[in-house]
């Protein structure tokens, strides 16, 4: 089958052919129908050092996805072919510390679906049944490969309280849009979205005519948001873009003893000053990597049958597998929301 597959730590990947992945007793075959380019996808095709660190190479890379159950593993029971479902990437052992203690995300024997195990940039992928999510009838392949970066955005928002509160989320790529969209559906009473790519500005704008979305190149962020709190700052802030400089802005624009979800993935270290931002203002930090098992998936589910936020639209492009190079560039250039691969 053809894949895109991480070989070495030079920058790119490769288009190949690799053999067809096997299953175990425990495991289902699923033949992708999508899967989404992540930004954590961009950093390992420019070899990044902090996701290389977490590579396995020679990989096939990719993990947001959904696809058709075509093969059961013998004890398999929760899953029978012709089943749509997406795989949670974080592949839990179900026997450690912390997942016998309701943090799976945090497992100490974790693997990574498309870092340490072949994952969904391919025709077919190999994964355990414990960690699909199986969709309800009638959804459509396109949504279902979302619904792991939206539980991205879900969990950024609902890591702590939200609704009634005032959000500012630094980044409206596409897991910012979903974030905005979360907290909209969520009870947040005032949000901002900042960004600075002025075509993602625009659809932010247009997706959420109700939220204040700011133009980093045109207006001060921090003074904008203050002058809208009355000098207070926000509740919530949430980091997505993984830049140093918006990292601070989120800090800057923050409530005293308020709280900040970090989210976007930096590609190299930063220097940050504790003192003022964190210690003074007593804020709360929370790292966000990945969802809540299964918390964030079934949160998804039900801020998806409210109605209220259809995040179909942040799906702009769409290449085969084969064009994955126009793929990965569209998706770096500031001037789409999410990015599909059709195998």
């Amino acid at each position: 089958m053809k894949a895109l597959v991480k070989t070495s730590e030079a920058i790119g990947y490769e288009y190949k052919d690799v053999d067809m992945p096997k299953i175990g007793p425990k495991d289902v075959l699923v033949k992708i129908m999508g899967a989404a380019i992540c930004g954590s996808d961009l950093h390992a095709y420019h070899s990044s050092p902090n996701i290389m660190k977490m590579m396995q190479l020679p990989i096939v890379t990719g993990h947001e996805t959904c696809g058709e159950v075509v093969e059961v593993g013998d004890c398999v029971t929760n899953l029978k072919k012709g089943d749509l479902v997406s795989p949670e990437p974080h592949i839990f052992c179900g026997e450690c510390y912390y997942c016998q203690n309701s943090a799976a995300l945090n497992c100490l024997n974790m693997g990574l679906l498309g870092h340490t195990i072949g994952g969904a940039f391919a025709e077919y992928m190999a994964v355990p049944a414990h960690v699909c999510w199986k969709h309800p009838p009638g959804i459509s392949y396109e949504l279902g490969a979302i619904h792991e970066p939206l539980g991205v955005g879900v969990h950024g928002v609902m890591s702590g309280e939200i609704n009634g509160k005032s959000v500012a989320v630094f980044g409206c790529g596409p897991i910012g849009m979903f974030a905005i969209g979360a907290a909209r559906v969520f009870g947040a009473t005032k949000i901002f979205g900042v960004e600075v790519a002025p075509k993602r500005v625009a659809m932010a704008r247009q997706l959420f005519p109700d939220a204040t979305i700011i133009n980093s190149k045109e207006q001060d962020p921090v003074k904008t948001i203050m002058e809208a709190t009355d000098g207070l700052g926000v509740d919530v802030s949430i980091e997505l873009s993984g830049n140093a400089e918006a990292t601070r802005l989120c800090f800057q624009a923050l409530k005293r003893e308020g709280r900040v979800s970090l989210v976007g993935v930096h590609p190299k270290a930063m220097e940050f000053d504790f003192h003022p931002n964190i210690i003074l203002k007593e804020a709360r930090v929370h790292g966000v990597f990945g969802r809540v098992i299964w918390q964030t998936w079934w949160q998804v589910r039900a801020m998806l049958d409210t109605g209220k936020f259809d995040p179909l639209p942040i799906i702009t492009h769409r290449f085969p597998l084969a064009e994955f190079e126009q793929a990965f560039k569209m998706a770096e250039s500031g001037e789409a929301g999410k990015v599909l691969l059709i195998p």
